[in-house]
């Protein structure tokens, strides 16, 4: 038979299958345990090969997988995507030239970028560009390259090619993850990595846009490093995963209202 010990680890494990992040506050309002309780249970569990500990809390040892699908991502989390995009946007100043990755939130922001005329535009994102051209915005410039259907992108290396001409104010990037033990943005594909970093390096200030399911899987390719971003932006459901970051790392995080 089990201990309450071992029954309690076996109900966590067992929540973390549905939930995909648990944090630590959870834990003990749930099962009434102390903090320290918690985070033996987190330890001995994760010394088990049962899950792995993060800041805060805990995630699945079964997070690196293929991204989801573009219809998916599309209908997910919609309005924390809607806060973050308000925030991100209202980052983009008068007459910038703004580089916008591929993605569902970074969509988002364009439908509220594409009514200032003020503002150049360029996008490797079909529904992004498809977005911009119905909106009839003023400056556009479309990246060309291979279709990816996952998230509906233009990469490899003549989209590559395409970004490094230029030189853009500010980048509205997306995150497949966002590793806060490693302090990594990451992403499903080599492929998607390679365009990424180079719209890093032709970017001036780089805004994260990305939800707080985000903080709780990781991807297989590494895009950057956190320190080296300006800003990420996401919502409160982030705010535990991040209370517990080095300072500064920390500060690089904005809560979207």
């Amino acid at each position: 038979m089990l201990n309450a010990a071992e029954d309690r680890q076996a109900k966590i494990v067992e929540l973390l299958n549905n939930e995909r992040f648990l944090d630590i506050r959870t834990l003990t309002k749930r099962f009434q345990i102390s903090v320290a309780t918690a985070r033996r249970d987190l330890g001995e569990l994760e010394e088990a090969g049962l899950l792995r500990r993060t800041h805060g809390g805990a995630v699945s040892v079964n997070q690196v997988a293929q991204d989801p699908s573009n219809a998916v991502r599309a209908v997910s989390h919609q309005a924390e995507k809607a806060a973050i995009a308000a925030t991100a946007a209202g980052m983009i100043a008068a007459g910038d030239a703004v580089l916008l990755d591929a993605g569902t939130t970074a969509l988002e922001v364009a439908k509220l970028l594409v009514g200032r005329t003020d503002l150049t535009l360029i996008s490797n994102g079909a529904d992004i560009i498809a977005e911009l051209i119905r909106g009839e915005a003023k400056s556009i410039y479309a990246v060309g390259g291979e279709y990816a259907e996952n998230n509906r992108s233009f990469r490899g290396s003549l989209a590559e090619h395409f970004i490094r001409q230029f030189n853009v104010d500010k980048l509205i990037l997306n995150a497949a993850s966002i590793d806060l033990d490693r302090g990594l943005i990451c992403t499903g594909s080599p492929q998607n990595a390679s365009v990424e970093q180079a719209m890093i390096e032709v970017s001036r200030r780089v805004i994260v846009v990305a939800d707080h399911s985000k903080f709780t899987r990781s991807s297989l390719s590494v895009v950057a490093k956190i320190e080296d971003v300006g800003v990420i932006v996401t919502d409160a459901g982030a705010r535990s995963m991040i209370d517990n970051v080095p300072e500064k790392l920390r500060k690089k995080f904005v809560i979207a209202n």
